[in-house]
């Protein structure tokens, strides 16, 4: 088991405090959803755990290693991300986009592991007929899946994902669901954004919930998405309704607390 560890982490974008004061300890093994209105810190805190953003201040460490002292090579075998809005700009077909992930392992791994490692993230994801297709050709739906079989062609201990279920219709949101959930009992780490709250519920075992920049609430989705923590934080009404005996927040339709 590995462990993110993040210390009075405080990141700013020009003038503007994105992060102020996190302090968390991540662990792998479960799957972290993180929650927030829009502008609330989600993409930058992601961002941040993947070494792609550098803090104004505080530290983050992967097991005992500074994340940011750790080489990029390590650190891409340690942490595969997949972003919000990944840009494909040129019409590769899928089996070869799939085969990035694997981009790491280049030099360490052979030919036939590399082959047999993008093979079995395909049909994970239910891709593999579309293997010499174009990526451009393919829908937005579709090239989520693709960009998520990419992260599991990697051999990494962690998944960190932007919104990895957007674009996907409610079976595929599930499956893809189901296989994070999958990597992380088999000892890995997941951390992901998601915008849907009845979503988190059913598929993370911690949710932390940033507003402004702060947490304002951490814990099983039971606690974190209590009722009163999500009318202070996104301004509704809420209520928990039970759905397969597990209590899931639903919003309400009268609309925002207060009107």
């Amino acid at each position: 088991m590995s462990a993110f560890k993040i210390t009075r982490l405080d990141f700013w974008h020009g003038a503007r405090a994105v992060l102020r004061g996190i302090d968390l300890t991540v662990q792998s093994g479960s799957v972290t959803a993180v929650l927030g209105p829009n502008g609330a810190g989600k993409s930058t805190l992601l961002a941040c755990l993947a070494g792609l953003l550098t803090p104004r201040s505080g530290a983050i460490a992967l097991g005992d290693v500074d994340l940011h002292v750790m080489h990029s090579r390590e650190r891409a075998q340690q942490i595969a991300f997949l972003p919000q809005t990944p840009e494909i700009a040129w019409p590769i077909d899928v089996a070869t986009l799939v085969g990035l992930g694997r981009i790491p392992y280049s030099g360490i791994a052979s030919e036939g592991e590399d082959r047999a490692a993008v093979e079995r993230a395909m049909a994970m994801t239910s891709v593999s007929q579309w293997a010499r297709r174009s990526v451009t050709e393919l829908s937005g739906g579709e090239r989520s899946r693709v960009l998520l079989a990419r992260v599991f062609a990697g051999t990494s201990k962690w998944i960190l994902a932007d919104e990895p279920f957007t674009g996907l219709d409610p079976a595929h949101q599930f499956e893809a669901a189901e296989l994070l959930r999958a990597f992380a009992a088999d000892g890995g780490g997941v951390v992901l954004t998601i915008h849907d709250l009845s979503l988190a519920a059913r598929i993370a075992d911690r949710i932390i919930v940033l507003n402004e920049g702060r947490v304002a609430a951490d814990g099983t989705p039971e606690v974190a998405l209590e009722e009163t923590v999500l009318r202070s934080v996104y301004g509704v009404e809420t209520e928990w309704l039970v759905a397969n005996r597990r209590r899931t927040p639903v919003i309400a339709i009268h609309g925002r607390y207060g009107s």
